[in-house]
């Protein structure tokens, strides 16, 4: 079973898991600011619907099948902070994660900032 969720955060997560990008940017803020920290990457940041639409359906195409399962959650009236397992299977080869047909299994923390019904910023962590 996963870990609660506030209604906005697991309609994120559940676009994101059926890889509706249009259902993603649905819950976010006009102004969103997303942020990536990767041990693999390095840290991507971005701002706003369109880049993080742009960057989303990049992400993607990347991956034939992904999951995001929420472990733990400390959530309040603007926050959510997760513990996400993730599992995917990639679509393309990536450096420094591997060939198009590995699985991926990653752990990682993601931080959700709400205002007015909406996903103002995002912050991952893998």
């Amino acid at each position: 079973m996963e870990a609660e969720v506030p209604p906005l955060v697991r309609a994120y997560l559940d676009a994101y898991n059926a890889g509706d990008v249009t259902g993603m940017v649905a819950c976010l803020d006009e102004e969103v600011t997303f942020e990536n920290v990767s041990n693999a990457s390095g840290v991507m940041q971005l701002s706003g619907r369109p880049a993080f639409a742009e960057q989303a359906r990049k992400a993607a195409a990347l991956f034939s099948k992904r999951q995001q399962s929420v472990l733990n959650s400390v959530t309040g009236p603007e926050m959510a902070a997760l513990d996400v397992a993730y599992v995917a299977r990639l679509a393309a080869d990536l450096p420094g994660l591997g060939k198009a047909g590995d699985e991926v299994r990653l752990r990682g923390a993601s931080f959700f900032t709400l205002r007015d019904g909406r996903i103002v910023r995002i912050v991952d962590i893998s």
